[in-house]
């Protein structure tokens, strides 16, 4: 008994034999027992069928979000508020923005709300040591 191997597919044919022939004894593969392939999705189409493919651009809102943070606070709080519902929505870019955006915007729109306060309370209580001479 020979232990012979059949040759792989990969070298070479042996001599006299032309290429893309199997040997004899040799079985061919038929078209129809090959592996089944997935289809590729559309080019630039991600995820599963049937979803949306997602933007690439960042979301407008969400940049807002950030600047407004130093300029004018509530309106950072709410442009940040948007952006974040479009982004789930839409599956834009910027979440990370929009979250910054927020952090400040409440942080400051805080301390503004603390230094008025203050300030107030300053004013009540300079007004209060001028009454009594």
């Amino acid at each position: 008994m020979t232990d012979e191997q059949p040759p792989s597919p990969y070298e070479p044919p042996s001599h006299g034999q032309p290429y893309g022939q199997p040997q004899y004894g040799q079985h061919q593969p038929q078209w129809g027992h090959q592996p089944p392939y997935t289809p590729q999705p559309p080019y630039g189409q991600y995820g599963p069928p049937g979803e949306p493919p997602r933007p690439r651009g960042t979301n407008v809102l969400a940049v807002l979000s950030l600047v407004l943070a130093f300029v004018f606070a509530p309106a950072g709080i709410v442009c940040g508020h948007l952006a974040k519902r479009q982004i789930r929505q839409t599956g834009e870019e910027g979440d990370q923005l929009a979250t910054w955006g927020l952090i400040l915007s409440y942080v400051f729109t805080a301390l503004g709300l603390v230094a008025c306060c203050g300030w107030i309370g300053l004013a009540i209580w300079a007004n209060a040591d001028n009454n009594g001479y």
